[in-house]
């Protein structure tokens, strides 16, 4: 390689490396959910400030909406986008995916359930019967 040759890899073209999907999913979502109300395509390019251009934020969030993760709505001639639920939302979806991926799912919460702590395993007994706590 002569002096003043770069390798190809090296050139980056001013913008940060490239992420995997999930990563660029999870830093978009945060985003939309940290603001609070629906946001177009430029909107989350502009507040991300990382390089990300217009086409690849639209491309993420579009994907998104289609897997159920995202609403939108028509503002404009763009569309804005809003999560449909909130973080703990998307853990007990994350989580009920897990479950009915599995043919066994009494085995599944057994083991989910030896898991937990006492203090867990109690707030878990008062979500699932309220009128529990009152009968003590």
């Amino acid at each position: 390689m002569r002096e003043n040759d770069k390798p190809m890899a090296a050139d980056t073209r001013g913008r940060d490396p490239k992420r995997a999907n999930g990563v660029r999913e999870t830093q978009l979502l945060d985003l939309l959910q940290r603001a609070g109300t629906a946001l177009t395509p430029g909107e989350v390019t502009e507040r991300l400030g990382d390089g990300l251009t217009y086409s690849s934020v639209v491309t993420i969030l579009t994907r998104m909406h289609t897997k159920g993760l995202l609403t939108r709505a028509p503002r404009g001639r763009a569309y804005a986008y809003a999560p449909v639920t909130d973080d703990a939302g998307f853990a007990a979806r994350r989580m009920r995916t897990v479950l009915e991926e599995r043919p066994d799912r009494e085995a599944v919460l057994a083991r989910f359930a030896d898991g937990l702590s006492d203090t867990d395993a109690d707030l878990l007994r008062h979500l699932l019967d309220p009128e529990q706590d009152s009968n003590r």
